[in-house]
C-alpha cells in the first residue's frame, strides 16, 4: 500500500515549420507586465502521444494566433522529420489515437466558431495514415454539411456514434479495428451505448458478440477490446457487472441510487483484474484497490491512499501488454505511483533530470532495454515542455514547449494552504501569489471562485486567469469550499443544500484568514469566478457586502430555481435525470426548499447587490442559458445599480474564441484596476 503527500516547490531540437523551439539561454526581465495575450494564447502543443513502435511522435499543433490546429507525425528515425497528417480547413483537430503504426484516428471541433458550435455539432471521427495519405470521415459532425474524405461512396456513421476503446497491438496482428459506441437517446438524456467494431481502413463495422445488460451507457474493455465492466443507468439508480475471461454471462458486483454507487470501476487488465475507486474513513477519502472477485467483495486494504485528498487516479496501462503500469493521482501536485519497477526508476530519472517539476511520462517497449519515453514536463510557472527519452542510447532531446513566449522566472508560484472555516472544517485554499510581492506585503486581492461546483478547483499547475490576475499585481484565492470533490466524501455532501449558505462562507472565511496573515490588503478585494463561480460571485455581494469591493461573474446561475425547474421558453442542456434525481438532493427541491432558494437566488436578492459589478453571458450557453443575465441585468437597472454588461454572439458556457479571451480579460483588466487600485 501506497500513502501519498507530496508538495513541490539540455539542449533543444527545432521542430521543422511548427514555430515550436526553445532556448534555454538567460533574458532579461522586462519590468513591463506581460502582456494578457500571453496568458490567452492558443497553446503551440496541446497533446503528443507516441507510435506503437516508439518510432514515430505525432503533435496536434497549431502556429498560434488564429491558425488550425493540425495533427503533425515526426519521424524519429529521419531526425525528427515532420509530416502534416491532417491540417483541415474547417476545423480543428481535437483528439487523435494511434490505431496501429501505420494508421491514426482523430476527431475535430472548430475553435474558430465560439463554444456555442457544441451545442450543434457532434465531434466525429476521421482516420488518416501519418503522411497524411487516405483521410477517411468514420463518423459524420452533427449540424455540418461537409464533403466526404476518401471514398466517394460515403459510408461513415451518422453523428449519434462516438469512440470506446483503441485496442492495444496484438503478437502478430496489426489490427485496423477500434470499439464504437451507437448512442440511444430517451427523454433527453442518454440511455444506452450498443458496442460496435469498427474498420478505421474500410469504415465497415461489425457487431460484438456481446449481450450486454439493458440501459448499458458505460463500458470498461481490456486491452484486447474483451468487455469486462458494463455500468447500468436506469430510473435514478445505477448498478455495476462484470464477465471475465472465458464468461459469458455477466454477473452485478454493486447497485445503488445515483450518487451513493459502493464503489467505482477504473481499470480493467487482460488478466481479468478489475481496478475499483471506493470510500473509506470517517471523512470518506477515497482510495484505489483490487477488487476481489472471489468473494465478490472490495479490498481489505487499498492499494494507494492520501490522507486529505481523494485519489482519482487515471490509470497507466502498457499498451502492449494490458498490464496496470501505474496511478497517475493528483494530492497537493501530480505524482504517479509505479507498480512497475522500471518505470519507477525511469521517473526517478526523469525527476532528478528535471527538479521541482511534475514529470508525466508515457512509454513505447515500456520496461525493454530499447524503450522510448515521452516527458512532458510542467509546474506552477510553466505550462509545460515535452520530452523524449531513448534508454538504449540513454539520450535525452527537447522536443517543443506547449506555449510560446512565456518566461518562467516572470510567473507567479502556486500553493495550498488547510485552513479552518468558521465552523472547524478544513478547508483548503489554493494561493497564487503576485511575482515580486516583498515580504510581509499585503496585496489586493481577487476570490476567484471555481465553478462546478462539485469539481476539484485547484492544481499545482499553470492556470491562465490566475497567472494572469497575479501579474497584475493581484493574491489570487481560490478556496476549494465544501461541495467541491478532491477532498472527500464528508466535505463533498457538507455542500448539499448549501448555495448561497456554508459554501458561501468559506468563501469569505478564504479571504478573512488571509487578511489575518496579512496577505491580502483589508480594504481592496474584489470576488470572481465563472458558472457557479459567477454565482458566488454575486451571493459574495449580497450575504458579505462587507468585504467585497466590487464581484465580476460571467456565465453565471442567476436563478436556482430556473436552473432546478427549467422553462419552456428557455432552453438549456440540464438533462430530465439531473432534475428529478439529482439536483433536488444536492441544490434543493424547488417546491420543498422554495423558501431557502428564494433567499440564495442572486435575482430575487438583486436589490442588495450594491457594489460594482462586471456582468458577462455566452449568448449560445445551453448551460447557463442568457436568460439567467438578461433577467438579473433588468433587475439591477430597476433598483438603480446596472451592471458593466458584455455578451458574446456564438460563445456557449466557455469562451473558445481567443478574440473572445482577450476581449474579456481587457474588460476584467480595467475592471480591477478601477475599483482595486
Amino acid at each position: 500500500m501506497h500513502m501519498l503527500r507530496r508538495c513541490l516547490r539540455a539542449s533543444w531540437r527545432w521542430v521543422g515549420g511548427l514555430g515550436l523551439a526553445w532556448s534555454a539561454g538567460s533574458a532579461a526581465l522586462a519590468a513591463e507586465p506581460v502582456p494578457l495575450e500571453r496568458f490567452f494564447q492558443n497553446p503551440a502543443v496541446l497533446q503528443a502521444k507516441l507510435s506503437p513502435s516508439g518510432q514515430q511522435l505525432a503533435l496536434t499543433a497549431s502556429r498560434g494566433g488564429n491558425s488550425r490546429v493540425g495533427l503533425v507525425v515526426l519521424d524519429l528515425r529521419k531526425g525528427f522529420k515532420p509530416t502534416a497528417a491532417a491540417n483541415l480547413t474547417d476545423a480543428d483537430v481535437r483528439d487523435f489515437h494511434w490505431v496501429n503504426e501505420g494508421r491514426l484516428i482523430f476527431s475535430v471541433v472548430d475553435l474558430q466558431e465560439g463554444s456555442g458550435e457544441d451545442r450543434r455539432l457532434a465531434p466525429g471521427l476521421y482516420a488518416v495514415k501519418p503522411d497524411g495519405s487516405e483521410l477517411r470521415r468514420l463518423i459524420k459532425r452533427r449540424g455540418r454539411a461537409i464533403v466526404a474524405y476518401g471514398d466517394e461512396r460515403d459510408r461513415s456513421l451518422e453523428w449519434n456514434h462516438q469512440l470506446l476503446s483503441v485496442p492495444g497491438p496484438q503478437a502478430g496482428v496489426d489490427t485496423d479495428e477500434v470499439l464504437i459506441g451507437e448512442l440511444g437517446f430517451g427523454d433527453r438524456s442518454l440511455d444506452s451505448v450498443t458496442p460496435l467494431w469498427l474498420n478505421v481502413r474500410t469504415g465497415r463495422t461489425r457487431s460484438l458478440a456481446l449481450d450486454g445488460p439493458r440501459h448499458t451507457d458505460q463500458w470498461l474493455f481490456d486491452s484486447r477490446g474483451e468487455a469486462r465492466v458494463a455500468m447500468v443507468s436506469h430510473e435514478g439508480r445505477q448498478s455495476i457487472h462484470w464477465r471475465g475471461p472465458g464468461e459469458t454471462a455477466w454477473r452485478q458486483l454493486g447497485e445503488g441510487a445515483l450518487l451513493k454507487l459502493p464503489f467505482s470501476p477504473l481499470a480493467v487488465d487482460d488478466e481479468g483484474q478489475l481496478y475499483v475507486r471506493y470510500r473509506e474513513g470517517p471523512q470518506g477519502y477515497t482510495v484505489v484497490g483490487r477488487y476481489d472477485l472471489a468473494a465478490g467483495a472490495l479490498p481489505r486494504q487499498p492499494m494507494v491512499r492520501a490522507p486529505g485528498f481523494d485519489i482519482d487516479a487515471q490509470p497507466v496501462m502498457d499498451p502492449d501488454s494490458g498490464r496496470l503500469l501505474g496511478l497517475r493521482v493528483d494530492t497537493d501536485a501530480e505524482m504517479t505511483v509505479w507498480l512497475d519497477p522500471a518505470l519507477k526508476k525511469m521517473q526517478a530519472l526523469a525527476d532528478a533530470r528535471l527538479p521541482g517539476r511534475v514529470n508525466r511520462i508515457s512509454c513505447r517497449r515500456c520496461g525493454q532495454p530499447d524503450m522510448v519515453v515521452l516527458v512532458r514536463s510542467y509546474s506552477d510557472q510553466d505550462p509545460g515542455r515535452l520530452w523524449l527519452y531513448h534508454a538504449d542510447s540513454q539520450r535525452w532531446e527537447g522536443i517543443a514547449t506547449v506555449m510560446e513566449g512565456l518566461d518562467p522566472r516572470r510567473m507567479a508560484t502556486v500553493e495550498l494552504e488547510r485552513i479552518p472555516a468558521r465552523d472547524g472544517r478544513d478547508l483548503p485554499v489554493w494561493l497564487t501569489r503576485p511575482p515580486g510581492l516583498a515580504p510581509g506585503q499585503a496585496a489586493p486581492a481577487v476570490v476567484l471562485v471555481h465553478g462546478g461546483p462539485w469539481v476539484r478547483g485547484g492544481h499545482w499547475a499553470w492556470q491562465p486567469m490566475a497567472q494572469f490576475l497575479a501579474s497584475r499585481g493581484y493574491l489570487v484565492i481560490e478556496p476549494e469550499f465544501r461541495g467541491s470533490t478532491g477532498y472527500g466524501l464528508a466535505h463533498f455532501r457538507a455542500g448539499w443544500k448549501q448555495w448561497g449558505q456554508a459554501m458561501q462562507d468559506d468563501v469569505a472565511d478564504a479571504l478573512l484568514w488571509a487578511r489575518a496573515k496579512g496577505l491580502a490588503d483589508p480594504q481592496r478585494a474584489c470576488i470572481a469566478g465563472g458558472s457557479y463561480g459567477g454565482y458566488s460571485a454575486l451571493m459574495g455581494l449580497v450575504r458579505h457586502p462587507e468585504l467585497y469591493r466590487c464581484g465580476a461573474a460571467w456565465v453565471a446561475v442567476t436563478d436556482p430555481l430556473l436552473m432546478l425547474q427549467g422553462s419552456w421558453w428557455v432552453d438549456d442542456d440540464t438533462s430530465a435525470v439531473a432534475r428529478q434525481y439529482t439536483l433536488p438532493q444536492m441544490v434543493g427541491d424547488p417546491d420543498q426548499d422554495r423558501e431557502m432558494l428564494t433567499a440564495a437566488s442572486p435575482l430575487a436578492q438583486a436589490a442588495r447587490i450594491q457594489a460594482p459589478l462586471l456582468l458577462a453571458m455566452g449568448e449560445a450557453d445551453l448551460r447557463v442559458p442568457l436568460a439567467h443575465g438578461e433577467r438579473l441585468r433588468a433587475a439591477l437597472r430597476a433598483a438603480g445599480r446596472p451592471p458593466e454588461w458584455v455578451s458574446y454572439e456564438n460563445e456557449g458556457h466557455s469562451w473558445r474564441l481567443q478574440a473572445t479571451r482577450l476581449d474579456f480579460a481587457r474588460r476584467l483588466e480595467r475592471f480591477l484596476a478601477q475599483h482595486l487600485q
